[in-house]
């Protein structure tokens, strides 16, 4: 019997998620009492307002010893499957630690970072992107585990999916640039890498703590190559980019930056950046869009032109 009070759902926190999938208002019913349960369980008392992101809330709660922590609540679906396994294996070196886990809920405890100090809030664009790229080096640089979501699946389904939703897109250019993606990853799937991808790195995803100054957070697993990690940071902060005389050399440059960080061959990392351009535009395009993001665009076809 639980005796810690049900914790109460943000109403905005409900209504964003509440059509994310089939299961979504089930898990949303039992989330009160699901909360409640694992504070309960864990010895937790609640030190603070809920936070929450787009598929999860996060409680700050402080634990028997007195010693802070957060309680993440997640629905458990393919994304979230890889998750603690992708934290114990990284053992918090370089991203929040996993401090206890329930594996047939999702349910982690985590190590409290600070959550009003991310990195999108360091105004010096050069540090910011060094710090980012020098996570990311350490991120990947780790094997994946096995039985994680692997690279190479999702390159042959993005691949087939390809034919199908680029007739979606008004732009005769747009749509050439789209098969010119899934080409590329045509020929790069069969060589998809091993390494644990974050999958979602970007200074919206870094805060900063006191074991080290800054940790990722928010991991989606993935077993792959590095360079399909580089695009999240490559359009992060974009304000920046935008902001540069030459936002093609702005890239151009960052890209290098964070290439030469993981030790990537150029070429490659080149090709599975543009699988992640192919990715999101599948993802527009089921979404009901027939345009690609400008972002995207630009990223893709500059890196085409200086991919050598």
């Amino acid at each position: 019997m639980n005796t810690s009070p049900l914790i109460e759902v943000p109403d905005a926190f409900a209504a964003s998620y509440a059509d994310e999938n089939p299961g979504a208002r089930t898990w949303l019913a039992e989330l009160p009492a699901l909360g409640s349960s694992f504070l309960d369980r864990w010895e937790l008392r609640l030190d603070g307002p809920t936070r929450w992101g787009m598929a999860s809330l996060a409680l700050p709660v402080l634990r028997a010893d007195g010693s802070s922590a957060v309680l993440k609540l997640q629905q458990a679906r393919e994304e979230s499957t890889g998750v603690i396994p992708g934290l114990l294996r990284w053992r918090g070196e370089g991203i929040v630690r996993l401090l206890d886990h329930d594996e047939a809920t999702t349910v982690q405890l985590l190590e409290r970072l600070d959550a009003e100090r991310p990195l999108s809030s360091v105004t010096d664009e050069e540090r910011a992107t060094g710090i980012l790229a020098e996570l990311l080096a350490r991120l990947t640089s780790v094997p994946a585990p096995a039985g994680l979501r692997r690279l190479s699946d999702i390159a042959a389904a993005m691949v087939a999916d390809a034919p199908g939703a680029v007739p979606a897109l008004r732009d005769p250019a747009e749509r050439k640039l789209v098969e010119h993606c899934a080409s590329t990853v045509a020929e790069l799937m069969g060589e998809a890498g091993d390494r644990l991808l974050h999958w979602d790195l970007h200074s919206g995803n870094v805060l900063a703590g006191t074991r080290e100054p800054w940790l990722a957070i928010d991991p989606e697993p993935l077993a792959g190559d590095p360079g399909f990690d580089l695009l999240p940071g490559l359009d992060d902060r974009w304000a920046a980019i935008e902001a540069s005389d030459d936002p093609a050399g702005a890239v151009l440059r960052r890209f290098d930056r964070l290439t030469e960080a993981i030790g990537a061959d150029r070429r490659r990392a080149v090709g599975w950046t543009l699988g992640r351009v192919l990715q999101n535009a599948l993802w527009d395009v089921e979404d009901g869009k027939d345009a690609l993001e400008p972002t995207q665009v630009l990223i893709a076809r500059t890196l085409l032109e200086h991919r050598g």
